[in-house]
């Protein structure tokens, strides 16, 4: 096998890993799709495609950077509340200071999406 290929081949991987992941946890954070395609920045039908399986990530792009920053918010929630999914959503629809509005809202858009995370590294840091 070519290593041209065999590149294309780790990247399809990726994509699909990355694409499955964020779906993932977009589901277990109680986001709608439209939550979803806000905060990585992709319009609802793309998000449709990408449930369906008709499309992936682009791995490098900034939708995918995105995602990964969700899938990371996921990770470090579920870490500090004991994969309780009462718990987590409460968290999710909560006001909180640090990002004066509920971290729900505030992922919708890039900037905010990383308080949520640095707030929750930081978060993970302590406990």
């Amino acid at each position: 096998m070519s290593t041209a290929r065999h590149l294309r081949q780790q990247s399809a991987a990726a994509a699909t890993v990355l694409t499955k992941a964020t779906l993932r946890s977009a589901a277990l954070l109680g986001l709608t799709n439209a939550a979803l395609a806000r905060t990585v920045g992709v319009s609802e039908a793309t998000v449709s495609r990408l449930a369906s399986g008709e499309r992936q990530f682009d791995i490098g792009s900034k939708p995918a950077e995105l995602a990964a920053l969700l899938i990371r918010v996921y990770r470090s929630l579920d870490a500090l509340v004991g994969n309780s999914e009462r718990h987590r959503r409460l968290w999710m629809d909560s006001y909180n200071r640090a990002f004066n509005a509920a971290p729900r809202e505030a992922i919708a858009t890039a900037e905010g999406l990383a308080r949520v995370v640095a707030y929750l590294d930081g978060a993970r840091a302590i406990a």
